[in-house]
C-alpha cells in the first residue's frame, strides 16, 4: 500500500469524556471492576422526593433520567452516566434512613420478608441521545433478631444507603435468597451498564 493510500485511512473518532453523575463510591468501585475510570465525577443535585403513588421502579427510572439530564446540561460534549437505586417492599419505598431510628424500622420491615431492589441507569451521549436500562433484583432477608439489628446499626453501614443496608458489607450475611444481579443491589448493574457503553461505542464490543 502506498504512503498516500495509508494516509487516507479513516481516523477513529476520539471517545468523549465520561462523566459519572453520582457521588457514590460504590458505583466508582463497580466501574473500576470493568476497567472504567470516569474522566469526571459530578453528582447531579435534584429533588429525589417520590411523587404521590409513584412505584419504586418508576422512581428509580425517573431519578436516573433526571440526574443524567441535569449533568448533561452542565457538561456539553461529555458522555454522561447516571444511576439511582431504590429499595421497595411492595409499593413502599425505603429511601436513605434519616437516622438510626428509621434504619431500625427499615430492618424490622425487611426481616424475614422479600423485597426488590431496582436500579435505573441512564446514559446520555454528547449529541443528546438517551439510552436507559431498568434492573430489578429480588431478595429475602432471614428473620433478624434484635441483637443482629442492634449490631448492624452499631456498624454504621446503614448510613447513606437506600433501604438502610449495604449488601457488600455485613448485611450480605442476612440474605437468604437473591434472584438477579448482585451488583445491581450494590448500586450499578455491571452487565447492563457495560452493554449501554458498548452500544454507543465507548467500550469495545
Amino acid at each position: 500500500m502506498s504512503a498516500d493510500a495509508s494516509a487516507e485511512r479513516p481516523v477513529a473518532a476520539a471517545r468523549p469524556p465520561l462523566l459519572l453523575a453520582s457521588a457514590s463510591p460504590r458505583r466508582l468501585d463497580l466501574l473500576a471492576r470493568l476497567g472504567i475510570v470516569p474522566d469526571r465525577v459530578a453528582p447531579a443535585e435534584i429533588d429525589e422526593t417520590p411523587r404521590k403513588a409513584e412505584l419504586p421502579r418508576l422512581l428509580a427510572a425517573r431519578l436516573a433520567r433526571e440526574k443524567a439530564a441535569a449533568a448533561a446540561e452542565r457538561a456539553p460534549g461529555s458522555l454522561v452516566l447516571a444511576a439511582d437505586t431504590v429499595v421497595g417492599v411492595g409499593r413502599r419505598i425505603l429511601g436513605k434512613p434519616a437516622d438510626e431510628a428509621e434504619a431500625r424500622r427499615f430492618l424490622d420491615l425487611l426481616s424475614g420478608r422479600r423485597h426488590r431492589v431496582t436500579t435505573g441507569v441512564c446514559l446520555v451521549t454528547p449529541d443528546g441521545v438517551r439510552r436507559e436500562r431498568l434492573v430489578t433484583s429480588i431478595l429475602t432477608f432471614q428473620r433478624l433478631t434484635g441483637a443482629q439489628i442492634a449490631d448492624y446499626l452499631a456498624s454504621g453501614e446503614w448510613r447513606g444507603v437506600a433501604g438502610g443496608y449495604s449488601i457488600q458489607g455485613r448485611a450480605e450475611g442476612f440474605v437468604r435468597f437473591l434472584s438477579g444481579s448482585h451488583s445491581n443491589v450494590v448500586g450499578l448493574p455491571m452487565f447492563e451498564t457495560a452493554q449501554l457503553l458498548r452500544g454507543v461505542g465507548w467500550l469495545r464490543p
